[in-house]
């Protein structure tokens, strides 16, 4: 199960990296994988500092952190 949380974490990563923003619902038809799936891969991104997530107004609108600025 960690390794599909972790492909999936990758594919939610490319989709972002092309889309910029995405909905929880975007993303789940995007990259065609189930939504409890989906889920634990955005809270492993956001754990890590990969993701910014908003709230529900936004419909748990997803986006890529910036990279820090050396």
């Amino acid at each position: 199960m960690i390794t599909e949380i972790g492909i999936t974490a990758g594919d939610i990563w490319h989709y972002l990296d092309k889309h910029e923003t995405a909905t929880l619902n975007d993303l789940v038809k995007g990259i065609g994988k189930p939504r409890e799936l989906v889920l634990m891969s955005l809270g492993w991104l956001a754990r890590e500092g990969h993701v910014a997530l908003g709230d529900e107004k936004t419909g748990f609108l997803a986006r890529l952190n910036s990279p820090p600025r050396k």
